[in-house]
């Protein structure tokens, strides 16, 4: 560790004299320019040493350039607070970090503390404290490890000093009677756990808080035992706003109480008793694993730690049955459905979540706890990697996988910190483009990107292996069991029980599909050879399926792909040789209907997941375009290319389908690749009917079309099963009267035609099946209006005629095909419409009026119903619609995606919390929506949702379980309607 020598101090250098990481900044300019605006903000306040050092030439000036250029929340932070640079030239930063770890514990005993005041005082020692942390693992003075441990104890530091001054307020009103006041939290009953990361000790640089807060009501210091839940669950309450709200001074810790017992239904504080009766009576077994984790971090540290003692029975069982430990997995969707299935992309992938990641890891430890913790005592630590060596040292894992995983853990958790580093962000994905790869691997010290993907890419591969070989040394519940005899007419008694123990609800159902097979009824299995391909190959496929939850059902959609095969030695084949493949279309079958049925219906789309690049190629705006313009190459015939098209995005919104699935792609990423798939299939039918009418009606003189993308189409966050909104535009020279060609029409007659046709190749159904479901009522007049609108006409109407909605839905308008000059003027002339003056009050309660029509005339189906309940999608799009609407959105850029206008409100329409509630809701809508849009058709119906798909949303959403998830949306969305009513009807 640094610390500032003698020789430091005497020579002014101070902390700056240290050895610091060389780093390179993006932009060797910019850097410069950095440099010496800091140096401007440090003379002006009286900090001449710091000036100095930034305006002249060393090693510490040209580290801080770096920092200030590669990570913006640095930059600002420095910017608010440079003193917090000053002070290193007089105290080694890890003893200036103790220092602010104690003035944080002494916030809550000053005397004229308040709550306002504590939480400015937090979030000023809180700022410091974390850029300092940040500053040291970018130095290469700290270890990641070292960071982690910072992180939690800053984070303990915070949650007890804002426990304490909630103990004393509440022993001065005569709430409680504390022992020793003090010490607030001695004896009082309150128990604060913390979770997680933060329970392990192991808290990542930008990461949430996760807590549990229970109640001891015979505690010395409640003088009214029946009273005290509500006591205490209004005390969390403000303990979480104390911590988590955004003021001018920013936040402490976002923190998350979700993981109480049945948080749907249970207080915030939970009595002792009663969580000690659900744990032993209906725990689940993901909290069994988080309990590992669990550590009082604040209140009655004492209470807290016997309340564990209590549990240890409950965590720590003798016998562990390894189903629990399936139980685990399949509830965290951590065996993966695409583990080992083709290369793994860099760019975009999640470094927690994602293949060979962060959590694959600690799931590797915590189930080996949970077999083994029972009888070992050594083996039932909190932390990640002491518990590796721990469990090498007893022999459940080689020295092999010990050293491989700590090292690579470090580096993960290392690539985390700078991925949250650059702008104080609560993400664990990397950025999906070639300046934001560059920038971690900089910010990590590595010479570029490349350098730095090759070695990423190699660690995941190496956790993947060592996780993956997990599970196939794990003993099988499935595999080898029993008889699995499918001749004859008569059922195998003991093929019956083999099929029952591997899952299957219906097995004598489950025995005659099979011997349809083998008797050679589809095409598929007609010869001798595909039918022992298939008798090889049923073992593992019943394994797989039986695997999937809801077996049956599985296993029936996949006898319908197989009945429309055209054959089946090629895909039996494929299939034995790649379990990985296998698992995947057992998920596919099992989890998503949708998919399931697309490649009932065309099987040729299965033959995308044989491209081994598949999951590590972004399927962005120029991979489809590249692949869009090579499948159509050569295709002359008007039939054949909209064929071609039909076929070309059905397979790729499979493919793109199956990168959600599989977790390859995050689900913002899905919308707009479904939307640019849209754009770029519905241009090139667009390019296809305008030839194909031009050859019999010619062109309009100066004719240009360009079709306006709405809705989820123009704010690019269309679903697997989006209707497409679209307008179309044309324009032509002043003097046209009708078109040259053999059949001559009027430029107003042509465009309407020409509409029609495009409409009809683009929805009417064929046996390539349908392109999009089109709407264009959002067409000036509606559906009163002509299909085609003159650029002047529908210009005039914006500008005049339009109500508010018809404004608000523009704010999402985006030119997707066409003549690119009429493009830019469409859009130029979007842009000044929306800018025109309006009353913002009147828009505000036009679009509450508006909201409360929609509810009263479409209420939501059920609670699941993300578009329309309370607080839900609409109530996010209308704020971020009337932000554009009035000029409330910051920056010179126009927003067209709701979750870009929520993230840039104006401060004079909402503070920071709201906004970051609102994206926070927005983000978790659009995961969830993406996901059972993709896997359903029809209605999302809780009660009846197929098991794998309630694995996929649970781990979309990053939460234990489909119990909690339910609880959070239902919270979300409280919050969400609370934020609405205050920004649009201007009431809480």
């Amino acid at each position: 560790m640094t610390v500032v020598s003698a020789k430091q101090k005497q020579t002014g250098a101070g902390w700056f004299g240290a050895t610091l990481r060389e780093l390179a900044p993006l932009d060797a300019d910019e850097a410069r320019r950095e440099l010496s605006d800091m140096a401007e903000v440090a003379t002006e306040n009286g900090l001449t040493r710091l000036a100095g050092l930034l305006a002249g030439k060393s090693a510490a000036a040209d580290f801080l350039g770096a920092v200030f250029n590669l990570s913006p929340f640095m930059r600002d932070c420095a910017r608010r607070q440079p003193e917090m640079l000053d002070r290193l030239f007089d105290v080694a930063l890890e003893d200036r970090l103790q220092q602010v770890r104690a003035a944080i514990g002494q916030c809550a005993s000053a005397a004229d503390v308040s709550e306002a005041s504590l939480m400015k005082d937090l979030r000023i020692l809180k700022t410091e404290a974390h850029f300092l942390i940040a500053l040291s693992e970018l130095s290469g003075e700290a270890t990641t490890e070292m960071t982690v441990g910072r992180l939690a104890d800053l984070a303990d530091a915070c949650v007890g000093a804002a426990v304490d001054f909630l103990l004393g307020d509440a022993h001065s009103q005569g709430k409680l009677k504390l022992p020793d006041p003090k010490n607030p939290a001695t004896d009082s009953g309150w128990i604060v756990l913390g979770m997680g990361k933060l329970g392990a000790h192991e808290l990542n640089f930008s990461s949430d808080i996760d807590l549990i807060v229970f109640v001891e009501p015979g505690a010395p210091a409640i003088t009214d035992p029946f009273e005290s839940v509500d006591l205490f669950a209004r005390l969390t309450r403000r303990l979480v706003r104390i911590l988590q709200d955004r003021t001018e001074h920013g936040y402490v810790f976002r923190t998350d109480l979700r993981l109480r017992p049945d948080p749907g239904s249970t207080p915030l504080a939970i009595p002792v008793e009663a969580a000690l009766n659900y744990y032993e009576g209906r725990g689940q077994n993901w909290e069994r694993a988080a309990m590992i984790k669990a550590r009082p971090v604040a209140g009655d540290i004492e209470a807290g730690q016997a309340f564990l003692r209590e549990l240890l029975p409950y965590v720590w069982r003798k016998y562990m049955d390894y189903a629990a430990i399936a139980d685990v997995h399949s509830i965290k969707r951590q065996i993966h459905a695409h583990k080992g299935h083709g290369e793994i992309a860099v760019k975009g992938h999640n470094v927690k979540l994602g293949r060979g990641g962060i959590r694959e890891i600690e799931f590797f430890v915590q189930t080996q706890q949970l077999i083994a913790g029972g009888r070992f005592r050594e083996l039932r630590g909190r932390e990640t990697v002491p518990m590796l060596k721990a469990l090498e040292a007893h022999g459940w894992i080689t020295a092999e996988a010990r050293d491989a995983l700590i090292a690579q853990y470090w580096f993960l958790r290392s690539v985390e910190h700078a991925i949250q580093m650059v702008a104080d962000e609560q993400t664990h994905t990397l950025p999906d483009d070639d300046e934001g790869i560059e920038r971690i691997a900089r910010m990590l010290g590595f010479a570029g990107g490349e350098a730095f993907e090759a070695a990423f890419r190699k660690s995941l591969q190496l956790v993947e292996r060592h996780y993956a070989a997990l599970f196939e040394t794990a003993p099988q519940l499935s595999a080898g069991v029993g008889n699995l005899v499918f001749t004859g007419d008569v059922d195998d008694p003991d093929t019956l029980r083999t099929l029952a123990n591997l899952g299957f609800q219906r097995p004598s159902d489950i025995c005659r599909v099979i011997r349809g097979w083998h008797f050679g009824r589809y095409r598929a299995t007609q010869s001798a050879e595909a039918r022992e391909r298939l008798t090889e190959l049923t073992p593992a496929l019943l394994g797989a399926f039986g695997q999937t939850k809801r077996a049956d059902e599985a296993l029936m959609r996949f006898d319908e792909f197989l009945a429309g095969l055209p054959a089946g030695i090629q895909l039996f084949s494929l299939l034995q040789s790649n379990p990985a493949l296998l698992k995947l279309l057992a998920t596919v079958m099992g989890a998503a209907p949708r998919l399931a049925a697309i490649i009932t219906r065309r099987p040729h789309v299965f033959d995308g997941l044989l491209d081994p690049l598949l999951l590590s190629e972004l399927p962005d705006r120029a991979y489809l375009a590249a692949r869009l313009k090579a499948f159509l190459d050569g295709m002359v015939l008007y039939e054949e290319i909209l064929d071609r098209l039909r076929i070309f995005a059905a397979e790729q919104k499979f493919l793109i389908g199956v990168r959600l699935l599989t977790g390859s792609i995050e689900p913002a990423r899905a919308g707009r690749a479904f939307s640019d798939l849209a754009d770029l299939t519905i241009g090139a039918a667009l390019d296809a009917v305008a030839d194909e009418f031009a050859a019999r009606h010619g062109k309009v003189p100066g004719g240009r079309v360009v079709i306006l993308g709405m809705g989820k189409l123009g704010s690019r966050e269309l679903t697997a099963g989006s209707d497409v909104d679209l307008i179309l535009l044309y324009d032509h020279d002043e003097d046209a009267e009708e078109s040259d060609g053999e059949k001559p029409m009027a430029p107003s007659h042509y465009y309407s035609r020409l509409t029609q046709r495009l409409i009809a190749a683009v929805s009417a159904p064929t046996a390539e099946g349908v392109l999009y479901e089109l709407d264009l009522r959002l067409r000036p007049s509606g559906n009163k209006g002509p299909v085609a609108t003159h650029f002047s006409a529908f210009s005039k109407y914006q500008r005049n005629d339009a109500w508010t909605w018809e404004h608000m839905a523009l704010t999402r308008a985006r030119a997707v095909a066409g003549d690119e000059r009429l493009a830019a003027a469409v859009e130029t002339e979007v842009e000044e419409i929306l800018a025109l003056p309006r009353d913002r009050a009147k828009v505000a309660r036009e679009a509450a009026e508006m909201r409360a029509m929609i509810e009263k005339e479409k209420p939501p189906h059920d609670k699941w119903d993300l578009k329309l309940i309370p607080g839900g999608l609409i109530d996010l799009e209308f704020i971020g619609q009337c932000a554009a609407l009035t000029g409330q959105i910051s920056g010179v850029s126009r927003a067209t995606g709701t979750h870009e206008q929520l993230a840039r409100l104006a401060p004079e329409m909402a503070d920071a919390q709201i906004r970051h509630e609102l994206v926070e809701a927005h983000a978790l809508y659009s995961a969830l929506t993406q996901m059972i849009r993709l896997c359903l058709t029809g209605a999302f119906e809780p009660e009846d949702v197929p098991p794998g798909l309630s694995d996929l949303l649970v781990g979309t959403s990053d939460l234990p379980d489909f119990r909690v998830l339910e609880a959070h949306v239902q919270e979300t969305a409280r919050k969400v309607r609370s934020d609405f009513d205050l920004l649009l009807r201007g009431e809480r």
